[in-house]
């Protein structure tokens, strides 16, 4: 698979790399406080101060530590069971945790034992549970309604900090990144040989920085519109944690309710395979621009052979995503739940077909 522009490797000097963001070490954990939204003059609550206040009671801090390493994230409370979203990077620090203790600050400064529901390295999400009493869900928006320039404003604890509330807009609301799998490796394999997931995500400039991983993005009714997962840095590694440069991205809330409920439901989520290789399509003789994902190979018996594509036709749209390289294709279909039907539209021999297309499944490995 294609890596995504802003991949650090392959990505020119200068340009971004991306990676999740949850690992503040555990000693500046220690030091995070607790800090409600408390407002003084009603009369003068902006749109903002109104988000904050609906949603951040329903926004926790979490601390993951497997012997001498740790770090911490952030999550959503999702019922009053006590089920919280956050991102499987959290729960397995970056992928180097199996079995990670993890325990969640809420937002009243209560501490509780938390223990992990399921993980999903291909959505890069995870469910963890408290018990507690008094826990208030958050309530989740529609994440397909959101429109570029729409405030945004995230919500959790970077840097440890708990509660911590920054606004800006949506960038873009449809962007494909590569970002590092948090899969966790076995023993005998080294984490450069962990791969990379490509997911959908929402693009803001709400400041998001360590430890926002797994936090709130809201619009301003206080719904919550996505997960926040990633940032980018100018830089181009990813070895050393960065701050924000105003390029964040969260996972649309839409896609992660659904990856939620089947992991409360079974432990584990599904996700779309097309069963086919591709690579990106060049656009004339420039290699700076692609214009779909060219089909290489498609495997007998898979959704992509019953739906009737052939190597060489270009893939440009599926399940109502544009695509325009190989990373978008496996995105959109990675985000669709298996068994699903959708659209697959192509181009072959310079004409455009459609045709439905029955996912199969995806695996981690």
């Amino acid at each position: 698979m294609a890596a995504a522009g802003l991949l650090g490797g392959g990505a020119a000097a200068g340009a971004a790399t991306l990676w999740g963001t949850p690992t503040q070490t555990t000693s500046s954990a220690q030091t995070a406080q607790y800090t409600p939204v408390i407002v003084n003059n009603t009369s003068s609550v902006n749109a903002v101060t109104a988000a904050a206040l609906k949603a951040s009671p329903s926004v926790v801090t979490i601390s993951a530590s497997s012997d001498s390493s740790g770090g911490t994230g952030s999550g959503i409370i999702l019922d009053a069971d006590g089920h919280i979203l956050t991102n499987t990077h959290v729960v397995t620090l970056d992928g180097q945790a199996e079995a990670a203790a993890i325990e969640v600050r809420t937002s009243d400064g209560k501490v509780y034992a938390a223990t992990v529901v399921g993980t999903d390295p291909l959505s890069d999400l995870a469910i963890i549970k408290i018990t507690a009493p008094g826990l208030v869900p958050a309530t989740l928006g529609d994440s397909s309604a959101v429109k570029v320039g729409d405030t945004a404003i995230a919500i959790g604890a970077p840097l440890g900090l708990s509660g911590t509330v920054t606004d800006g807009i949506v960038s873009a609301a449809d962007r494909t990144i590569e970002t590092a799998s948090s899969a966790v490796t076995s023993s005998d394999s080294s984490s450069a040989a962990q791969g990379s997931i490509s997911i959908n995500v929402i693009q803001t400039d709400a400041a998001i920085n360590p430890g926002n991983s797994g936090g709130a993005l809201t619009n301003t009714q206080g719904e919550i519109i996505g997960v926040n997962v990633a940032i980018a840095s100018a830089g181009s590694s990813s070895s050393a944690q960065s701050g924000n440069i105003g390029v964040g991205f969260s996972i649309p809330i839409n896609v992660a309710k659904r990856v939620a409920q089947e992991i409360i439901a079974t432990g584990a989520a599904t996700h779309g395979q097309l069963g086919l290789s591709v690579r990106d399509k060049a656009s004339g003789t420039s290699s700076e621009f692609t214009t779909g994902a060219e089909v290489a190979a498609v495997t007998p018996g898979s959704a992509a052979a019953t739906a009737g594509l052939k190597a060489g036709d270009v893939v440009t749209e599926l399940a109502g995503h544009t695509v325009t390289d190989a990373s978008e294709l496996t995105a959109a279909a990675r985000e669709q739940a298996a068994g699903t039907t959708v659209k697959i539209t192509f181009q072959r021999d310079g004409q455009d077909q459609a045709a439905d297309i029955t996912l199969g499944a995806a695996t981690a490995g």
